[in-house]
């Protein structure tokens, strides 16, 4: 099997479950090669996301490590053959990694959820509110830069307006409802745009107003993946270098207590509505 140059974040997912997996079991790659009649060299490789591994070859060494999660092991033969190319390919060297990584976690995610607070989430912006989010970008982005990001923001709303549209959730603060991205004519299309969306049945938004008590301990900017099952989901956030993924266990279950803080304390989806109508009737 090839080596890659340079692996998806899916790719390296697979190599990290498959390395907590043998790290459990408490065997070295020197034992799991052995176990598998390979080199350590390729054990290397595939724990490093550089080799790909057969069906075969994953169930025999989930075996060997005494797995006995059949639906995580499934789940993970099913990563094991992806070999999907979907519409972000096109993207590849034009935009940094990060754009192509997210698309591919959207693609193939079950359910999502964000926490916004200071800017509309992505997948609801309006086109305009996209170019001027990317607009203050700081190194600025040449106008080709730019359209690029844009366009690509645009086409990851298919996951929620596409034919098949996974559950959406979306919680964000009323500062980022209000700090106009754009003219006052954008700010209006942008708040139109959530209303809309919002009717949708499988599009929950909720707002959390200024007044509420009890929200600084809870809130921050997240988005939150669902993966076929519970083991596979992903966080992911913002860093200065671009988007980091977290995914282990004791951190999901850490982001999964601070949605549901968040989403406690937040309206419920009717007075969001009630609450961003009348936002919008004072622009």
């Amino acid at each position: 099997m090839t080596t890659r140059r340079e692996p998806t974040a899916r790719q390296m997912r697979l190599a990290v479950e498959l390395r907590r997996l043998r790290d459990a079991a408490g065997l070295s790659a020197r034992q799991a090669a052995a176990l598998l009649g390979v080199s350590p060299v390729q054990i290397s490789h595939i724990e490093s996301g550089l080799s790909g591994v057969s069906e075969e070859r994953l169930r025999r060494l989930a075996s060997h490590y005494a797995c006995t999660d059949g639906a995580f092991i499934d789940a993970l033969a099913v990563l094991a053959a992806d070999r999907t190319r979907g519409w972000w390919e096109e993207y590849k060297g034009l935009l940094p990694t990060a754009f192509l990584d997210l698309s591919e976690l959207d693609h193939h995610a079950s359910f999502r959820r964000d926490v916004a607070i200071l800017y509309v989430p992505g997948l609801l912006q309006t086109e305009d509110y996209s170019r001027a989010v990317f607009s203050s970008r700081v190194p600025e982005l040449t106008p080709h830069e730019l359209e690029l990001r844009v366009r690509h923001r645009l086409a990851r709303r298919v996951i929620i307006e596409g034919s098949a549209p996974i559950p959406y959730e979306a919680v964000i603060h009323e500062a980022a409802l209000r700090i106009k991205v754009g003219d006052r004519g954008a700010a209006r299309a942008q708040l139109g745009r959530l209303l809309h969306l919002s009717e949708a049945d499988h599009i929950t938004v909720r707002v959390i107003p200024l007044e509420l008590d009890d929200f600084a301990r809870a809130g921050s900017t997240m988005t939150y993946v669902g993966g076929s099952v519970p083991r596979l989901d992903t966080v992911v956030r913002d860093v200065p270098h671009g988007s980091a993924f977290i995914d282990s266990e004791a951190q999901l279950n850490a982001f999964r207590t601070r949605f549901r803080k968040v989403e406690n304390v937040s309206l419920a989806p009717a007075p969001s509505r009630d609450f961003i109508h009348r936002l919008a009737r004072e622009l």
